[in-house]
């Protein structure tokens, strides 16, 4: 697992995944450039998602209802 710049000590990244407090919250999808979330997640987890999304270049496609 990869660290980034920002939140070091609760965000990670993989080849597959985006982890937040050591839990899966995100799926990258390479080939689209997107980041597919599947649930609703709290506003600290949301900015991790985002700030992923935004190092690579990705979209975040939500997934879930409110």
């Amino acid at each position: 697992m990869a660290t980034l710049k920002k939140y070091k000590q609760n965000l990670e990244i993989d080849n597959k995944y985006i982890y937040s407090y050591g839990t899966p919250v995100g799926k990258f999808d390479h080939v689209e450039k997107q980041i597919i979330v599947e649930d609703y997640w709290s506003m600290t987890t949301s900015k991790h998602i985002n700030y992923v999304a935004n190092e690579y270049g990705y979209e975040v496609i939500r997934k879930y209802e409110k």
